[in-house]
């Protein structure tokens, strides 16, 4: 499920380090968020639904790789990105 045009620029404008900071890490990992989020609502519908329950893997597993990069790169970044998501480590 993508994001609404509109959903995506709030959060890029909410996590971004820059003007025109589209590719940072942190906005990477709030995007990904948020489609994870939409999935899981998803779920609650659709028990049956095994190859979205794919995609949904996909995504975590890429976000976790994310988040294991910033928290070598900024641990004081990655902390405070995890209390704003609320993604429990």
């Amino acid at each position: 499920m993508a994001l609404a045009k509109t959903k995506k620029q709030e959060v890029i404008q909410t996590y971004k380090g820059h003007e025109g900071d589209t590719g940072s890490p942190a906005v990477q990992i709030a995007l990904l968020t948020e489609r994870i989020n939409g999935l899981t609502g998803h779920f609650k519908d659709h028990k049956g639904d095994f190859q979205s329950r794919r995609g949904l893997l996909k995504l975590v597993s890429q976000r976790r790789r994310l988040l294991d990069y910033l928290k070598k790169r900024d641990t004081k970044q990655y902390e405070g990105l995890l209390e704003k998501l609320n993604i429990r480590k």
